[in-house]
């Protein structure tokens, strides 16, 4: 092992010698940080039962970034620590309590989550949910199976159900779903107002919000408790990963196979669905600003038709307390709106076309989706926008189709991840490739303002020396890289506190540097830390005065000058 190089990283007795043993007591913290990496092993306690093994393939195994915030496993100390520890650390926009630190502060720097996951508990998995219309939130999996989420509830997306108040109060620190005591889950995924979990059994539960079918229960109705998924199918299926994306779904099975349910507007579902019964454009507003100017108008026009259908009763017509009957037959409609829905968009169905082929990973994105076979060859469909799918253009695919620029190039994928019209992938090999929107350096090509259509190899700075990686995360302007030490890279930046989206440092426009990754100082992933503590001041002492008791004669007396006596 390195230098501290100020991680507060727990010195020991064997760490101060100067022999060859000096790194013994770091072996095993490191051992089970390249074991979780690679194969999604993690040391769990489930009372006596056996562990199971987490899918490998995954999103937030060490790291998750949302649109705004960002997740990021750390080290804790003692026995308790394992690959990342008992803790958790985050950064970004704080607006809706999706940090975790008790307040709505935003956070330029890791900072650790110091309450709400108890004593001793270890965290093997993260998810920061969230999307383009000011929302967020976030979940934890502990080593013992249990979940706990934070941040917006608006949508009922953080599955603990509506307060006693009626109420839907967002929530601050981690809080565990009660709903969710009585099963272990192995696999957490926060989409933008939904979210998902699987359990050891090979079960889907999803909550929050459906109104485009993102929950696969067959209707668009919200759920504010977690619901189990039995359509389509799934129930006979023994799910081992989950992914949620903006308003669609996608699931992996043990047996290599991947279901998809949600809005299937951009092809992100990768099979055909049928439409549904009442249009839903209106979820369609806010994802398509990037869109070709046909596109935009194949999304509004039926919100169009509709409002210059209602338009055409005039005042004349209201007067005369007559109505077309084209006005009456929307009114109707809209007096008939209901959630059920038939469109096999709100159900899981199996992506038929890769019947052949046995998949390990699925990562949902905003509006494309990517899909990783055994063999790491890897798969995108959905919406091209800057070339978010890598095929060399801007087209949008309906169906699963193979990234050439990697199988012909024998480049085999671990690891990838779909964000707002930006994709990244790591090789074998320990190579970063990304590609689509480049503003701002969010994916770690330059500060130069264009689109990638094919993947592209991303330098992290090592000082001459390369620097594999093992893990990756997009977000929407920025992402995140975990090297094979376990420091963390971070491309672009999210602006806090009124500041400017994209990459916030010293250099300049013409420097190389510009939009490259920077690694980010004082944090590494597997170094053993001692546990945060909240800092606490004394409360002031009472002292008596007469019959009454205040906290002091001065204070008092500056209350009487303030309000005036």
């Amino acid at each position: 092992p390195g230098d501290n190089g100020g991680t507060g990283r727990l010195a020991t007795k064997k760490s101060k010698r100067k022999g060859a043993d000096r790194g013994a007591d770091e072996y095993i913290s490191y051992a089970r940080f390249i074991e979780s990496s690679l194969s999604g092993c993690e040391i769990q306690d489930f009372g006596g039962r056996e562990a199971p093994a987490l899918p490998a393939i995954v999103n937030g195994r060490l790291v998750s970034v949302s649109p705004e915030h960002s997740l990021c496993r750390k080290g804790g100390g003692g026995d308790k620590s394992g690959a990342g520890g008992s803790g958790v650390a985050s950064w970004g926009v704080g607006k809706r309590g999706q940090l975790g630190h008790g307040k709505r502060d935003d956070q330029s720097e890791p900072t650790p989550l110091m309450q709400g996951i108890g004593y001793g508990a270890r965290i093997v998995q993260v998810s920061a949910g969230g999307g383009l219309v000011r929302v967020a939130h976030s979940l934890l999996l502990t080593s013992t199976g249990r979940v706990l989420s934070f941040g917006m509830a608006h949508y009922g997306q953080l599955g603990h159900g509506i307060s006693k108040g009626n109420q839907l109060p967002d929530v601050f620190r981690p809080q565990y779903i009660e709903a969710l005591s009585r099963v272990r889950c192995q696999c957490v995924s926060a989409g933008e107002l939904h979210s998902a979990v699987v359990t050891t059994d090979g079960d889907v539960y999803t909550f929050g919000d459906g109104f485009c079918g993102q929950l696969g229960l067959g209707d668009k109705r919200p759920q504010m408790l977690p619901q189990q998924v039995t359509l389509g199918g799934l129930e006979d299926e023994c799910v081992s990963s989950v992914s949620c994306g903006a308003r669609h779904t996608l699931c992996v099975t043990d047996d290599g196979e991947c279901y998809s349910w949600g809005l299937g507007y951009f092809g992100v579902l990768g099979r055909s669905y049928t439409p549904f019964k009442y249009d839903a454009d209106a979820a369609i507003r806010g994802m398509v600003e990037d869109l070709p100017d046909e596109e935009l108008a194949v999304a509004s026009a039926a919100e169009f038709e509709a409002a210059t259908a209602v338009s055409e009763a005039t005042e004349e017509q209201v007067s005369n307390h007559t109505i077309s009957e084209e006005t009456r037959a929307h009114l109707d409609l809209l007096g008939n709106l209901t959630l059920d829905d038939p469109s096999n968009q709100c159900y899981p169905l199996l992506i038929d076309s890769l019947q052949e082929v046995r998949i390990v990973g699925a990562s949902a994105g905003h509006r494309h989706s990517m899909l990783l076979d055994h063999r790491g060859d890897l798969y995108t469909f959905g919406s091209g926008t800057a070339g978010a799918l890598g095929h060399g253009d801007l087209l949008r695919q309906e169906y699963p189709l193979k990234v050439q620029e990697f199988s012909q190039n024998n480049v085999k994928v671990i690891n990838m991840s779909a964000g707002v019209d930006i994709s990244m992938a790591v090789s074998s090999t320990g190579d970063v490739y990304s590609w689509g929107k480049t503003d701002g350096g969010r994916i770690g090509l330059g500060a130069v303002n264009t689109s990638v259509t094919i993947p592209r190899k991303v330098g992290l700075p090592g000082d001459g020396k390369k620097v594999n990686a093992i893990d990756v995360e997009c977000g929407y302007v920025h992402s995140l890289i975990v090297g094979l030490d376990g420091s963390v890279y971070q491309c672009g930046g999210v602006g806090i506190e009124g500041a400017e989206d994209g990459q916030n440092d010293e250099f300049d426009s013409k420097d190389t540097r510009a939009g490259r990754p920077v690694k980010l100082k004082e944090l590494n992933i597997w170094h053993r830390c001692a546990e945060p503590k909240m800092k606490t001041s004394s409360a002031q002492r009472w002292k008596k005065y007469g019959s009454y008791e205040v906290k002091g004669r001065s204070n008092m007396m500056s209350e009487t000058e303030k309000w005036g006596s």
